[in-house]
């Protein structure tokens, strides 16, 4: 964790390197991130990803405790996910995360899952929009490659 903690870096740079590890924490775990995925409440997942069951998840990146405490859009994004996570640096005061959603600390090369999420599963109809949702986007962005 200490590409992000060695030298004092712009917000925007640890926010960037912690995405990045968060989705190599994922794709280590067989799911299928990507990411800026906006939803249809207008909101903007930071990270979303697919297991490969179909499952649903969402994590929202927060690079320090400011960036946490202005955010009071989180809920919005449980009715878009089966699991919710925060993906926090090494040196995030962890205590500030609410015990209901899971915990994911990373760096730019990876993470952990320091705890797992409650799981809400989406009724169908809401499963079938999101998963069209992903799939869109996903073969837009590589269609633009």
């Amino acid at each position: 964790m200490r590409a992000m903690d060695a030298l004092p870096l712009p917000r925007p740079d640890v926010t960037a390197l912690l995405a990045r590890g968060v989705t190599r924490m994922l794709l280590d775990h067989g799911l299928t991130p990507i990411l800026e995925v906006p939803l249809a409440n207008g909101r903007r997942a930071d990270v979303m990803a697919l297991t490969p069951h179909g499952e649903i998840w969402i994590v929202e990146t927060k690079s320090c405790l400011a960036d946490y405490a202005c955010d009071e859009k989180w809920p919005d994004y449980l009715e878009y996910c089966d699991r919710f996570f925060f993906g926090v640096t090494e040196t995030f005061p962890r205590d500030h995360i609410p015990e209901e959603v899971g915990l994911i600390v990373a760096d730019g090369f990876g993470g952990a899952i320091l705890r797992e999420s409650v799981v809400r599963p989406l009724v169908a109809a809401r499963r079938k929009a999101v998963t069209l949702l992903f799939a869109r986007l996903a073969a837009q962005r590589l269609s633009l490659l």
